[in-house]
């Protein structure tokens, strides 16, 4: 079944394979053999022919690498990675350690003191996150370098959609966490009955100030957490 998937994805461009968990190659198996894959393997496969494009092929699937299948508690669903130099690794809205932190991740940081008392890391590498069942999920898992949105709407979206709906439907309990109109929208795909559904304005800069600050998020997720007997995430990095 994961023939094809073994192929890296730019194996013209690049001689490495992606690296995803294996419980995830077991749910999204199909996923790799459908037309709309192998569409979006051409398409990637001429993008970086012509532009860089991040995140490196390993890291395409890092948030899934991080945070098994059965391992997910809390879900945070971003738009598409950063775009600049150095700055992707396909953690929404994370880092690595020694790139600058950008401006959303700045005003998370101060939500998270002011909900919590955490004080601002030096670094904004969210991978202790993950590692603790937090999925950080981008909805479009590259981009051109530069362009943001850039790769969107090539089939990203249909793939990360299913594994949203997936774990709608077959986990319970899970705290999807969707911040701005974007992430909103991908209410549609999780059943409110099994789940549970925090939102908030986009910690963006331009939206912080109209409902990000102050949504306690983190004490939230803790919260529920704590209420159906899980352990809770350790939010300091």
């Amino acid at each position: 079944m994961f023939k094809s998937f073994q192929l890296t994805i730019v194996q013209d461009m690049e001689k490495i394979n992606p690296i995803i968990e294996e419980s995830w190659k077991d749910i999204l198996g199909d996923e790799f053999n459908k037309l709309y894959f192998g569409e979006l393997k051409k398409f990637l496969t001429e993008e970086k022919k012509k532009y860089p494009v991040y995140p490196p092929g390993s890291l395409i699937f890092n948030a899934f690498h991080h945070t098994p299948f059965d391992h997910v508690k809390v879900v945070f669903i971003g738009q598409d990675p950063y775009h600049g130099k150095g700055q992707a690794h396909c953690l929404c809205f994370s880092v690595p350690d020694g790139i600058p932190k950008p401006p959303s991740l700045v005003n998370i940081f101060k939500e998270l003191h002011d909900d919590l008392g955490i004080p601002e890391p030096a670094s904004g590498n969210l991978e202790k996150w993950a590692d603790q069942g937090v999925l950080l999920l981008n909805a479009t898992l590259t981009v051109r370098q530069n362009q943001a949105g850039s790769h969107q709407h090539h089939g990203w979206e249909t793939f990360t959609d299913a594994a949203i709906a997936t774990l709608s439907q077959k986990r319970e309990g899970l705290i999807f966490v969707l911040w701005g109109n974007f992430a909103i929208a991908k209410r549609e795909l999780i059943d409110s009955s099994r789940h549970h559904i925090l939102t908030a304005a986009h910690p963006s800069p331009l939206s912080a100030y109209k409902g990000f600050f102050g949504c306690r998020h983190f004490s939230k997720i803790n919260e529920i957490l704590r209420s159906e007997g899980k352990e809770e995430i350790d939010w300091k990095l």
